[in-house]
């Protein structure tokens, strides 16, 4: 005899009317060996399409019965409501809108930020506060406040409990109003007869795709798919090179029973809006192609080993508008406006090693990146130039309980020697850096301008002290002064639904000697400054349908910073409210 094989089948049907106790409900547990399998030979029998309850006959012959074959059996007791996402819901995937196997999704999100920061802001010639601040610098504080309606509309096709979807097809369109009232003229548009205040809004498509599964590779349910379309990509654990929403085309799948995870990528790169960082339908004339490996514990149990590679291919240069691009708010962004103004291309490929998870009780995150090319003419340099540029990071952190002490490091390389022909500063394509404090950080969050050129020491939501005129609209710029980063930190859920983040980053440029080229001031030291800051995430609920973040971040200016900004402390505070439908 083969193995005893239990298999337990509940389903309930309410039957109304005056039928007795014993046919209020039909309930099958079977218990049935290899040999009872095959002496059963009576096809099973369904309920006619349609009918919700059997009828009386139906109901003798299913009592004598020792099952009740269901029509739906996505259907069976509470079918909740359309509009609680707690429970069962049509609109969020628990029951299929077409046959059994074909499910909608809909997601609805607000996401709002209001934030209040001071950066050191130029005073130009119309100032706004005339006298303020000494002969450079205005008056430095701003509120910026920023709305997000976003819609995203899912349809698919498979049971993704256990195997990937056959298809899919995403659009996802946001609606943003943003705000920004600073205390100084010419920032929020060159136009100085604009003010010191600007309403903005704009509707933008960041999800417009189909995916498909093109082959399973074992019976694991390993696979090969690929997605066409606008969609997001970050190319490793930390978004530390390329993070983003383009229109591309990625297959991706894996092997040896998900061991492996594997992606190839190819963008073509959209303009963003300067004030609410989102798509325009306007080609940024730039491709990007990322293939990378993942392998699952590699070595230690829990850890994930990644290799990638990236390529940039920026051809701002060799386009039929000359080559410069305007922002949205009319400031020059490509090329940068500093030292030589001309338009230029670039290709840049980055080899990397990153790696992910933790080595017993060690959570371990790293990454290392090569970064080779050329620049046909680099703006500092005055020259074209050969890429040569690394950047490492590590984060340590050792979890106690409901603490969990950390430690970051990072280095991004920076050039010693601006005019030789080597690029040896390190930039990204696009990062959006989740490392050292992420977005509650002040020199993380805030992009920071260098004062009388049209570039930022920092870019918003990034590490690189890479002189570049936007992070979404200007050029990689490999002649830059670099960063090294050292900062403990400690996270602390300090109840199931409150969690705290606090942490110190002390700040150094690697490299001066480009910013000496570029002001033509020498002497700048090394010490950028410590940044210190508190976070707050709050989840009521228990859940991701309302996530508010709080932080505020304040930072001590070192001797390098003073000798090229300003010498008083800066900070910047800031209130989220996520809601998810």
């Amino acid at each position: 005899m083969g193995m005893l094989v239990f298999s337990f089948v509940v389903e309930t049907v309410a039957i109304a009317g005056d039928l007795s106790a014993s046919s209020n409900m039909v309930v099958a547990v079977a218990a049935t060996s290899e040999a009872t399998a095959e002496e059963s030979s009576e096809p099973v029998r369904r309920l006619p399409s349609g009918k919700t309850r059997p009828s009386e006959p139906e109901l003798a012959e299913l009592e004598r019965s020792d099952f009740l074959p269901i029509k739906d059996r996505w259907r069976i007791g509470y079918t909740g409501r359309w509009w609680d996402p707690y429970n069962q819901n049509v609109l969020k995937g628990d029951y299929p809108i077409f046959g059994q196997r074909t499910f909608f999704v809909f997601t609805g999100v607000s996401d709002t930020l209001f934030e209040a920061r001071n950066l050191p802001t130029p005073q130009g010639v119309s100032r706004a506060f005339p006298g303020s601040n000494g002969e450079f610098f205005g008056r430095d504080r701003q509120l910026f406040l920023n709305q997000n309606f976003i819609a995203s509309f899912d349809v698919f096709q498979g049971s993704t409990a256990f195997r990937p979807k056959d298809w899919e097809v995403r659009f996802t369109p946001v609606f943003n109003v943003n705000f920004l009232n600073v205390r100084e003229n010419g920032i929020v548009n060159i136009d100085v007869r604009e003010g010191t205040s600007r309403t903005d809004h704009q509707v933008a498509l960041q999800e417009a795709f189909v995916e498909a599964r093109l082959i399973d590779v074992s019976r694991h349910f390993d696979f090969a798919s690929v997605r066409a379309g606008i969609q997001g990509f970050t190319s490793d654990f930390r978004g530390f090179i390329f993070s983003d929403n383009q229109p591309g085309i990625k297959f991706f799948g894996n092997f040896d029973s998900n061991r492996y995870q594997w992606n190839v990528a190819y963008f073509n790169m959209l303009e963003k809006d300067t004030n609410s960082g989102l798509n325009t339908l306007q080609s940024r004339h730039q491709q990007v192609v990322i293939a990378n490996l993942y392998r699952q514990d590699f070595i230690w149990l829990g850890y994930t080993a990644q290799l990638s590679f990236h390529y940039n291919l920026d051809q701002a240069g060799s386009q039929d508008d000359g080559g410069q691009h305007y922002d949205t708010n009319g400031f020059l962004v490509r090329p940068a406006v500093i030292s030589t103004v001309r338009p230029h291309d670039l290709h840049a490929y980055y080899l990397g090693w990153t790696g992910d998870g933790h080595i017993g009780r060690l959570n371990l995150t790293h990454a290392f990146y090569q970064v080779l090319g050329a620049d046909d003419f680099n703006q500092i340099a005055n020259r074209r130039v050969s890429i040569n540029a690394q950047m490492a990071a590590a984060e340590f952190s050792y979890d106690i309980d409901w603490l969990r002490p950390k430690l970051s490091v990072f280095y991004g390389s920076g050039d010693s020697d601006p005019r030789d022909g080597t690029g040896r500063g390190f930039d990204s394509i696009i990062d959006n850096v989740n490392f050292a404090g992420a977005g509650f950080s002040f020199f993380n969050r805030q992009a920071i301008r260098l004062t009388q050129t049209g570039v930022n020491i920092v870019n918003r939501f990034s590490l690189l002290a890479d002189l570049r005129s936007a992070k979404d609209e200007g050029q990689a710029n490999f002649v830059n002064p670099g960063l090294f980063l050292v900062g403990p930190g400690l996270d602390a859920d300090l109840t199931p639904k409150l969690k705290a983040l606090l942490n110190m980053n002390i700040l150094w440029f690697v490299s001066t000697e480009p910013l000496t080229l570029i002001l033509q001031q020498p002497g700048i030291r090394h010490y950028i400054g410590e940044d210190y800051s508190l976070g707050f995430i709050y989840r009521p609920f228990l859940n991701n349908n309302v996530i508010t973040s709080a932080g505020v971040a304040v930072f001590h200016p070192g001797s390098g910073f003073k000798d090229i900004q300003v010498a008083e402390l800066l900070y910047s505070t800031f209130l989220s409210v996520t809601l998810t439908f």
